[in-house]
C-alpha cells in the first residue's frame, strides 16, 4: 500500500463516513448561508508542531473571540479548490461581528509552508492579522517525525528520514503547484527539514503583508511563559487583557526516546545558516535553547 492509499483508507473508515453523513445536513445549511458569514480577522499560519493548538485554545477562551466550525480549515492550502463559499461556511454570521467588538479566526499550521498561501490570503483577506509561531527547528523536526510515527505516516527512523528527505520530496513542490494529491501528501508529511527553514517561508509573507499585520512569536516563550505570550497576542489583536485560569498545553503528545546525538549535531549545523538568514530578515535573534525547546506540544 502506497502512502496516498494509506491516507485514503484512513479517510474512508467507517467512523469517518458516519461522521460525514451525520454532519451533512448541518454543513449544507452552513454552505447555503455562506454569503452572510464573516471572513477571519486573524490567522495562526504556523509553524506546525510549534504550539499553534495551544495558542488557538487560549484565544478561543476570550469573550470577544468567536470560534469557527473547526480549528484547522486548511483552506489556504489543500482545500483552496473548494472555493470561498466553502471557506466562509466555517465562520460565524457577519452581523455577530458587526459591532467591532467580536472577532473570529482560525489556525492552520500548514499555511505558512504552502508556496502559494501568501498570495491566496492577500487576495482573499488583505487586512487579516497573521500570527506565526517559530520553534527551534531541531526540536520541531523531531516532534514532526514523532507525530508521523504515532499516526503511521512514516516508519523510517528519524536519522534515516532526515537524510532521505531530499529524495522523498523530489518533484513534490511541482506536484503541489499542479494539485497532485500524492505530491501534497509527501510535501506535507516528510518536510522535516524544509519546514524549519523559516526564512524561506516568511520572506514570501513579508513581501505581500506590512509588518504591522504580522506577529512573530517564539514558541519557547509560549511554552515557558504562556501568560506573557498570550498578552502579546491579545495586544496584537486589539483584544482586552484577561488572564486565563490555566495555560495547560492542548493536545500534548509524547516522545518515544530522544533525538540521537548524531542527528542533533547534523541538524544544528544544517539550520545554522537558515537561522542566520531568519535573524537578518526579521531583525531578531531567536537564541533557541535546545534543552528548553524539547517540550512536546501541538
Amino acid at each position: 500500500m502506497n502512502l496516498l492509499d494509506w491516507e485514503l483508507k484512513r479517510k474512508r473508515g467507517l467512523g469517518h463516513l458516519f461522521r460525514k453523513a451525520t454532519l451533512a445536513p448541518w454543513r449544507a445549511w452552513r454552505r447555503s448561508t455562506a454569503f452572510a458569514r464573516a471572513l477571519p480577522n486573524f490567522l495562526i499560519i504556523g509553524a506546525q508542531k510549534a504550539g499553534t493548538t495551544s495558542l488557538y485554545g487560549y484565544l478561543s477562551q476570550h469573550h470577544n473571540v468567536m470560534s469557527p466550525m473547526k480549528k484547522e480549515i486548511r483552506y489556504f492550502g489543500e482545500n483552496y479548490f473548494q472555493g470561498p463559499n466553502w471557506y466562509r461556511a466555517h465562520f460565524p454570521f457577519s452581523f455577530r461581528l458587526a459591532n467591532g467588538k467580536m472577532i473570529t479566526g482560525e489556525s492552520s499550521p500548514t499555511t505558512i509552508f504552502h508556496p502559494l498561501a501568501h498570495e491566496w490570503v492577500a487576495a482573499t483577506i488583505p487586512s487579516v492579522k497573521l500570527i506565526a509561531l517559530l520553534r527551534d527547528p531541531v526540536a520541531r523536526a523531531f516532534s514532526h517525525h514523532q507525530m508521523n510515527l504515532r499516526s503511521g505516516r512514516d516508519q523510517l527512523p528519524f536519522e534515516v528520514a532526515i537524510q532521505r528527505e531530499a529524495e522523498r520530496l523530489d518533484g513534490a513542490l511541482e506536484g503541489v503547484l499542479n494539485g497532485d494529491d500524492e505530491a501534497v501528501f509527501r510535501y506535507t508529511s516528510f518536510s522535516y527539514l524544509a519546514r524549519g527553514d523559516y526564512e524561506t517561508q516568511l520572506k514570501r509573507w513579508v513581501r505581500v503583508f506590512p509588518k504591522e499585520q504580522l506577529l512573530i512569536l517564539q514558541s519557547e516563550e509560549l511554552f515557558q511563559n504562556p501568560a506573557q505570550a498570550y498578552r502579546r497576542v491579545l495586544a496584537f489583536l486589539g483584544l482586552s487583557m484577561i488572564e486565563l485560569p490555566s495555560y495547560d498545553a492542548f493536545n500534548p503528545g509524547r516522545y518515544d526516546g530522544e533525538i540521537p546525538q548524531k542527528s542533533r549535531s547534523f541538524l544544528t549545523e544544517y539550520f545554522r545558516e537558515p537561522n542566520q538568514r531568519l535573524a537578518e530578515l526579521l531583525g531578531q535573534d531567536f537564541n533557541w535553547q535546545p534543552a528548553a525547546s524539547l517540550v512536546e506540544v501541538l
